[in-house]
């Protein structure tokens, strides 16, 4: 018997229910793992075209874990110190680059800067929370993902669940297959591709956008002999997964700064501009189209919800997850809106239920239903009666046993007797 599609629904939703609560009670407990996992996807198609180029899978992940090791090896030693420290001067130099603002502010507009007003105390607070605050978080992200992340998990668990997983990737994604349920899945096929469509593209692209983008402000501002380019190269950088956002942040700060360091030197001051405005007509004409695709469809307000959502929920991992479960949930999202334009919701008419299979009716000479119907009895009447005399038959065979038993008897009796 057919499983109604309520039932299912309702076991099916009940297990997510169950995977999220647990995923929830879990916490930071599952972050590595969730990292190594997200490593393995991300990785996959590099060694399926390792594979096509000839290396069998185990060499193709050690080629790729080889490498991945010795980059994460070189940004760690090389990289990371120079943009901590770049950072925390950064945040430290805040204050004094809002007080010579409030300086320039007196000198051009006395009258709007009266010491004591409102934009004058504004100005004071925005340098003194950018101090505090900046050097708070900072210093609670340093060490949340230091205590969160601890040495045997970032070295040890992450790259060993990227590496068993990634080795094992296709087998996986085909178990898997054969686990889902019969009826519903070519529907859950379809889903689950156009989720790897979005986060393939997202990921994998945008990713790849921001390594180019931050390479190239990093550089550039870093020619230009601005202070602090680094890590205003790497904040403009990571922040471009939002439109517009990364590149007002970083050109934001990065003119600030220029206008601090370079104040009477214009041709400085028109570089870090132009560095952001080549960085801006690349990333919008040539890395977006080109690398992301149009196919994405991550709205920037819906992910900026999800990570303040996932993160409020879930923490810092939520923050790991909220781009993989944002697309996830776009894609489910989109699927039941078409599914509500072809409803009865939607038309405001009943839509008619699934036509029942068609009965076949054959066309034959008159007198054919009877003459098989006679034919029948005559069938059944003769396989009666050879069932009956077939029984006949064997009450005849054990009479005759039992007559020439008894015969037997009497026979053996009369030779006795006679004995006698």
């Amino acid at each position: 018997m057919r499983l109604p599609a309520h039932k299912q629904s309702w076991y099916w939703g009940g297990g997510l229910i169950v995977l999220l609560l647990v995923l929830w009670g879990l916490g930071n407990a599952v972050m590595p793992f969730l990292i190594g996992a997200g490593v393995a996807y991300l990785l996959d198609p590099v060694a399926d075209w390792l594979e096509r180029k000839g290396l069998s899978r185990t060499l193709s992940v050690v080629v790729i874990t080889l490498c991945v090791v010795m980059l994460f090896v070189v940004v760690v030693l090389v990289f990371m110190p120079v943009l901590i420290r770049q950072t925390t001067q950064l945040i430290q130099t805040a204050p004094e680059m809002v007080t010579k603002l409030q300086v320039f502010l007196v000198n051009r507009f006395p009258d709007l800067m009266v010491e004591g007003g409102p934009v004058s105390a504004a100005l004071a607070r925005v340098g003194t929370t950018i101090s505090e605050r900046g050097g708070e978080l900072l210093g609670t992200v340093l060490g949340s993902v230091m205590g969160i992340v601890s040495f045997v998990a970032l070295f040890v668990i992450v790259p060993v669940v990227a590496f068993y997983l990634l080795l094992d990737w296709d087998n996986m994604v085909a178990r898997l297959d054969e686990l889902l349920p019969r009826e519903g899945a070519p529907t859950i096929r379809k889903l689950a591709h156009d989720i790897d469509d979005v986060l393939s593209g997202f990921m994998r692209g945008q990713g790849l956008v921001i390594l180019i983008l931050g390479t190239f402000y990093s550089i550039s501002l870093a020619v230009v002999g601005l202070p602090f380019g680094i890590a205003i190269g790497v904040l403009a950088a990571t922040l471009s997964f939002i439109p517009y956002v990364g590149v007002v942040v970083g050109g934001a700060t990065a003119i600030g700064v220029a206008l601090f360091s370079f104040w009477g030197q214009p041709f400085s001051i028109g570089a870090v501009v132009a560095v952001f405005a080549i960085g801006q007509i690349v990333e919008g004409n040539y890395l977006q189209p080109k690398i992301v695709g149009g196919h994405v469809g991550l709205h920037p307000v819906w992910l900026m919800l999800a990570l303040s959502v996932f993160g409020t929920l879930f923490g810092f991992v939520g923050l790991l997850v909220a781009v993989p479960l944002s697309a996830a949930l776009g894609v489910l999202v989109r699927f039941a809106a078409a599914r509500y334009k072809e409803s009865a919701l939607y038309t405001g008419q009943e839509i008619p239920p699934q036509p029942a299979p068609p009965t076949l009716v054959e066309i034959v000479p008159a007198g054919t239903a009877e003459q098989k119907r006679n034919l029948a009895l005559v069938s059944r009447e003769m396989a009666i009666a050879a069932i009956k005399r077939e029984e006949l038959e064997e009450e005849l065979r054990r009479r005759r046993e039992i007559e020439a038993k008894a015969q037997e008897k009497a026979e053996k009796l009369e030779r006795k007797t006679a004995l006698d």
